[in-house]
């Protein structure tokens, strides 16, 4: 019986997909110096956390914006600051990666606000859908970040969708799942609108005040970001995602979408779920 045990756990390990290493295996990192990335100090994360909760809260819009914007413009300059200082030669480590959980049910709205939350922070998103999560690449700071404002969103999509109520055909039928497929859906791409206008906003507004044109700076990390997504991942598989229909869903998406909380700095991937 426990042989038998032993066969079928190994036959289920030999069957599960290639896990990516995010850094080296236990005993063999080198004991040479390296750079260390740069990460969101945990004071910063507690200020932005703090206002994003408060955002999260309130049932007044105006006031979330308000909260919103202090978030934003915090980890807009942070991270800044940040490509600015490890540009610098020996000024910092290059881009590492993080592991998010993509849960069920609606996994494909939830990894489409992921990639899009990522893009606008200048990471890459590869879903692992078979595995249940997603690895974003990206730099220390932008990455803190990614992870703070994707939860942050998604507590918020979820909360504006059990507010919506359920819905039914007028046969009595459920369309509880087109709607909420729908409405997730909408609130991601409208999401990713929002983070684009904001990425140039934030870029112009930085490099005017600094009489210096950050987007060669800023693109150079992309480009790194790219070079890293190649060498972990060389044989990614791009899949178009195909979800339910709900023309009410989807308005109320972007509607949830328009009063949501951005404490987004400024930036956000082409999924690229693995096949």
């Amino acid at each position: 019986m426990a042989v038998s045990g032993v066969l079928e756990l190994l036959g289920l390990l030999t069957g599960l997909p290639r896990l990516e290493s995010l850094g080296p295996p236990p005993g063999t990192a080198r004991r040479a110096v390296r750079a260390r990335p740069h990460a969101v100090s945990e004071k910063m994360l507690t200020r932005v956390r703090a206002l994003l909760a408060k955002a999260e809260s309130t049932a007044y819009e105006a006031e979330a914006e308000t909260f919103t914007s202090a978030a934003q413009s915090l980890m807009a300059k942070y991270s800044i600051d940040a490509a600015m200082l490890e540009a610098q030669p020996g000024g910092g480590a290059g881009p590492s990666g993080i592991r998010v959980g993509i849960d069920a049910p609606y996994e494909e709205p939830k990894a489409m606000l992921l990639n899009l939350v990522a893009e606008a922070n200048r990471c890459r998103v590869i879903w692992s859908k078979e595995l249940g999560f997603a690895t974003v690449l990206g730099f220390g700071a932008d990455l803190s970040w990614v992870e703070v404002l994707f939860t942050s969103l998604l507590v918020q999509a979820q909360t504006a969708l059990v507010n919506s109520g359920t819905k039914k055909h007028g046969s009595g039928r459920s369309r509880n799942k087109a709607f909420r497929q729908s409405f997730l859906s909408a609130f991601a791409v409208r999401i990713g609108e929002r983070l684009a206008e904001a990425t140039a906003e934030a870029v112009a507004q930085e490099s005017a005040s600094r009489g210096t044109d950050l987007v060669p700076v800023l693109a150079a990390r992309e480009e790194e970001v790219e070079q890293a997504v190649e060498r972990m991942f060389p044989s990614l598989v791009s899949h178009r995602m195909r979800t339910a229909w709900d023309g009410e869903g989807w308005a109320a998406g972007r509607t949830a979408a328009d009063q949501a909380s951005l404490g987004a700095g400024d930036r956000v991937p082409n999924i690229r779920p693995r096949g």
